[in-house]
């Protein structure tokens, strides 16, 4: 049975409208009669499906729709169209950095990012050392949350957030934080959840990344699907994409044309 299902999945913004813009400008607006609601959609049609165990790479360039696809999979946001179904546990690390205090310690905002995850006191109290550890910030845990780096902030965001054994985990650029040694130590813990059982979504501008750790790779482009299937083969026609040496549309044949030849999933 699939842990995630996606169908058809639509995510239409509107721009201009009543919400935005108030009731005084709205009514102004309408009386010039200059009163435009614009659309603009950032999905179209994605459809794929997960099993345990799966890892899945979401690779395109910038504004095709991977952050905003993550919204809906872990129920931050309803498609306009079509559904998601999701099964078992969700944990989603999509703005490592936000929902910190600035004035209060590294310890106090680990404690409360804790509480907004949904872990207890007690389970903090035990897992605290090992998530200071592994952030590599014993030696700032009593400082102000505001004096640490940006790439700090993100090593503790991301230690909280991967101590749970989710069914299914979704990361948005998370694994690029920090130097080159925690980004291995990162990937490392990653390969540790997914051995667990998880099915596990990463959005990265990595290619090398998600051919390395995914068995499957989801290609978007200016919100419509191009391809979904093996991540080794799905990768390197994106990348040749990227380097100009096909077309989209030759690199989109490829991928169709290769994925009835894929026997280990990649």
């Amino acid at each position: 049975m699939s842990i995630l299902e996606v169908h058809n999945v639509s995510i239409r913004y509107m721009t201009g409208d009543f919400k935005e813009i108030g009731l005084k400008e709205y009514v102004m607006r309408k009386i010039r009669g200059e009163y435009r609601v614009r659309e603009f959609w950032a999905d179209r049609n994605i459809s794929f499906s997960l099993e345990k165990g799966d890892m899945l790479g979401i690779i395109g360039t910038n504004g095709a729709g991977k952050s905003t696809l993550l919204k809906a999979v872990s129920g931050i946001m309803e498609p306009t169209g079509g559904y998601v179904k999701r099964e078992g546990s969700i944990a989603a690390l999509l703005e490592l950095a936000s929902g910190f205090d600035g004035d209060l310690t590294v310890r106090e905002n680990a404690y409360l990012r804790g509480a907004m995850l949904g872990y207890t006191r007690k389970f903090m109290d035990e897992t605290y050392g090992r998530i200071i550890e592994f952030a590599e910030l014993r030696e700032f845990e009593d400082r102000p949350f505001k004096q640490l780096s940006s790439g700090m902030k993100s090593r503790l965001a991301f230690s909280i957030a991967s101590l749970v054994q989710p069914d299914l985990l979704i990361l948005d650029e998370v694994l690029s934080v920090g130097d080159g040694a925690f980004r291995r130590k990162s990937e490392a813990k990653m390969r540790e959840i997914m051995a667990g059982g998880a099915t596990t979504i990463l959005v990265s501008h990595s290619v090398q990344q998600v051919e390395e750790l995914c068995n499957k790779a989801l290609w978007l482009e200016k919100g419509r699907q191009v391809a979904f299937g093996g991540a080794r083969r799905i990768c390197r026609a994106y990348q040749q994409y990227l380097d100009k040496a096909v077309t989209l549309e030759q690199a989109k044949a490829a991928c169709a044309a290769e994925a009835g030849t894929e026997t280990d999933g990649r």
